[in-house]
């Protein structure tokens, strides 16, 4: 699941930081930013690719894929108007705290290029015979509520550096360039109806490595370490739980049939 996008903020006339590369680790060695962050996710993430992983070997795939596309419109559709307000809140953070100054650059060239993705999800729906125009009629859930809700509080009532951390889990795994041929095979859908999934497994390469590039170029200190991990670990966290919901809805295999030992023992 991929994250954020709309309208025009003047960017902070402040000038982000120098580029201070490393932290130190819980050990007392030095690492980069990007790698504290990394390694917190990594406590987690196995867990979540393997539940992915049932998601998508599941025998009823074809019946999870257009739920698993409307699951992700509803944090998709969060993505830009969370970095809005990440971005207004770093604007008025900026003058005496040059971590928020450097993330004005970064999220107003990063909501930019988010703006729209939401309806790469309505393609995708349509493409495969559902109707996107039901998409908002129904009200999202706790899980996804959680999920995103947990962002706008910590953005507004304590600092915009912890949806770095929302960004990391979301777009910092893209999806495999072949997963979208595998799933084409497995469901029968046409092609059209993966472009989000096929864009992404791209586009967040590019995404990933200019965040990790992000993160070694901020002076975080430890209060801004945890903020992103917590926030890290809690994307993670809510999002294991919209798939193991999104898994919990899949039909029953039916029972396999009990060899019995001739047809004089079968029912009538």
């Amino acid at each position: 699941m991929s994250t954020v996008t709309p309208s025009a903020v003047t960017p902070s006339a402040v000038t982000p930081p120098a580029r201070p590369a490393t932290a130190v680790g819980p050990s007392g060695g030095s690492r980069r930013n990007s790698e504290l962050v990394r390694a917190k996710i990594g406590l987690l993430m196995p867990g979540f690719s393997a539940l992915t992983s049932r998601l998508w070997t599941s025998p009823s795939v074809a019946e999870l894929y257009p739920r698993y596309l409307r699951l992700l419109h509803t944090a998709i559709r969060a993505t830009v108007p969370l970095m809005d307000l990440a971005l207004e809140r770093s604007e008025a953070l900026a003058p005496t705290d040059p971590v928020a100054a450097g993330l004005v650059g970064y999220l107003t060239k990063h909501r930019r290029e988010e703006r729209g993705h939401d309806d790469w999800v309505r393609e995708d729906l349509a493409a495969i015979g559902q109707d996107p125009d039901t998409l908002l009629s129904a009200m999202p859930g706790t899980a996804v509520a959680n999920l995103v809700g947990a962002q706008y509080y910590w953005i507004r009532h304590h600092h915009p550096v912890c949806l770095l951390g929302h960004i990391a889990v979301l777009e910092g795994y893209p999806p495999s360039p072949q997963l979208t041929a595998y799933l084409r095979e497995r469901t029968g859908y046409p092609a059209e109806g993966f472009r989000t999934l096929h864009r992404h497994a791209t586009l967040d390469v590019r995404h990933r490595d200019e965040l990790l590039r992000f993160l070694d170029e901020l002076p975080l200190g430890p209060e801004h370490h945890t903020a992103i991990g917590v926030s890290a670990l809690h994307t993670l966290q809510a999002t294991t739980v919209l798939f193991e919901e999104l898994l919990a809805t899949a039909p029953e295999a039916p029972p396999a049939p009990v060899a019995g030992p001739g047809p004089a023992a079968r029912p009538v």
